[in-house]
């Protein structure tokens, strides 16, 4: 198309049309991600001049994607939430948290979906921390709705260092930037944003009168959390960032709590407390046995993960496994799909859930939570039946972002933006918003925008590295309106096809959010 106007507007009806469809006339996710993914390429073919079986390729690496690792980590971090309920540990799990926070869901919010849910983030990423947070919240007496929320928003704040900071790894790369380099600037604006967002899951989950009640628990873990990200990206390995902070919230956040209690309104009071566990027991009767194996699935995927990703005393253990993926070129696009069958998250999450049954089984208590390994593998199959449309709904909305990125689309509605000049710093983070709202990877987005940003950078007089690490910034607060992660959301807090709802309660957040990062980018693009 000539007309970069018209072709930044051609490449935004997917989207458009996906959200009209979703919450507009109220489809189901599955049906207005097919819906969006036929005209998408009907505009690839017509508008962008994408031979048709290049853009029905790209469809299917994006499927292919969906598929794996996304749905795979899904499946098998659903399994390990589906093994602690049917053995009842998840029952203790929930008591253990309830007196972990003082009994107050808004103290669990940010704990379990702020500090808890970081630690996930940074070492599995890829949308295993919202389906494992999401069920947790949801256990302990929060509302669907809230509690996918709560998750979501929280989850903004560790995703720029996910996963072994990926996203920082791959903008920086793109960019031919130091990475280093890439790392500190994020750490200076993400650190501000996980200031923020402990204090804006007390408005979700209570309105002014959570904020006066619990602010100072809202503090600690905001600067704990923001102040470690801000030191570990700056004086310690970029890839630890989200690790120390989400360890360094934790423990002050805990810390805290033996010297505060907070003020708990009997609507904000942990339903774990009135639960009972399968031997009839109080809360008060929990044995420091029951509470180890109700932990023991998520401090098994912690050290798993931190093994599998950081042990190189004598074995390089993440390069070993890194040289079992297989590289494959994608016929005619000559892009490469990497099948990272053993080093990817999914299949250390499966190994997790594997030692997790067996670990379950043996420790039955005389069978009081009963498990076993016919009924351990029979979790997984009806996990998979449980969210079988949610997982269409990801591969299918995946296919979508691909033939968008792979036949100019995005990069259209992105040369948009970067034709504003100087003033491009300020909008520099919406690009990363968007390109995570469309594929719900932040990695997806800075392999899409940071070249971009780099070249537009230049151009404008602008540091490279900083418009770099605002696209990293910016696709953090794109991920909690990105149709994928709310599926994931929707189906582990049961909440079946209530994606436009999590949608539309999630924009109120994520677009202020984005306004102020936009702000602090432009400010510092100024001083600089």
């Amino acid at each position: 198309m000539d007309s970069l106007a018209l072709a930044a507007l051609a490449g935004v009806t997917p989207l458009v049309t996906f959200f009209v469809l979703l919450m507009g006339l109220k489809w189901k996710a599955l049906w207005a991600a097919l819906g969006s993914a036929v005209v998408g390429l009907i505009l690839a073919v017509t508008l962008f001049d994408t031979p048709a079986m290049n853009a029905f390729l790209a469809l299917a690496q994006g499927v292919s994607f969906g598929i794996f690792p996304v749905i795979y980590i899904i499946i098998a971090a659903v399994w390990i939430y589906d093994l602690t309920v049917a053995s009842g540990r998840f029952d203790d799990l929930r008591l253990v948290f309830s007196k972990i926070g003082r009994g107050d869901m808004r103290v669990q919010a940010m704990l379990i979906g702020f500090a808890f849910g970081g630690l996930l983030e940074a070492l599995a990423g890829f949308g295993a921390p919202i389906a494992i947070v999401a069920a947790m919240l949801y256990s302990i007496g929060m509302k669907p709705l809230k509690a996918a929320l709560v998750t979501l928003v929280a989850n903004a704040a560790p995703v720029a260092y996910g996963a072994m900071a990926i996203p920082v790894t791959t903008g920086a790369a793109l960019a031919q930037l130091p990475a280093e380099e890439v790392a500190g600037l994020v750490g200076k604006q993400v650190s501000v944003l996980a200031l923020v967002v402990p204090f804006v899951l007390c408005l979700i989950m209570d309105g002014w009168r959570g904020l006066r009640q619990v602010w100072p628990m809202a503090l600690v873990l905001g600067v704990s959390f923001g102040g470690g990200q801000y030191l570990a990206a700056h004086y310690f390995a970029y890839e630890l960032t989200d690790v120390v902070a989400c360890l360094l919230s934790l423990a002050a956040g805990l810390a805290w709590l033996r010297v505060w209690r907070p003020v708990t309104p009997p609507d904000q009071a942990s339903q774990a407390d009135s639960g009972q566990n399968p031997q009839g027991a109080s809360a008060r009767a929990l044995t420091p046995a029951r509470i180890g194996l109700a932990l023991f699935p998520y401090v098994l995927i912690v050290a798993v993960f931190a093994v599998a990703k950081l042990w190189r005393i004598g074995v390089d253990i993440p390069a070993a496994l890194a040289s079992t993926d297989v590289l494959i070129t994608w016929p005619r696009l000559g892009t490469t799909f990497t099948l990272n069958w053993l080093s990817g998250p999914g299949t250390i999450l499966m190994l997790c859930a594997l030692i997790t049954v067996a670990v379950l089984s043996a420790c039955d208590e005389g069978g009081a939570y009963r498990l076993g390994w016919r009924r351990g593998c029979a979790q997984l199959g009806g996990g998979l039946v449980r969210m079988r449309m949610s997982y269409f709904t990801i591969a299918a909305v995946m296919g979508l972002a691909y033939v968008m990125n792979f036949s100019g689309q995005t990069a259209a509605i992105g040369a948009l933006l970067a034709a504003t000049g100087a003033a491009f710093p300020l909008i520099s983070p919406v690009l990363g918003w968007l390109g995570t709202a469309v594929t719900a990877s932040a990695t997806s987005s800075n392999a899409l925008f940071a070249q971009m940003q780099a070249t537009t950078a230049a151009q404008v007089g602008a540091d490279p590295a900083l418009l770099v690490a605002a696209n990293t910034s910016g696709a953090t607060l794109g991920k909690m309106l990105a149709p994928q992660t709310a599926a994931i959301a929707a189906a582990a807090a049961q909440m079946e096809g209530g994606e436009s709802r999590i949608l539309g309660s999630a924009v109120r957040y994520s677009l202020p959010l984005l306004a102020g990062m936009c702000l602090l980018v432009f400010l510092q693009s100024s001083v600089g």
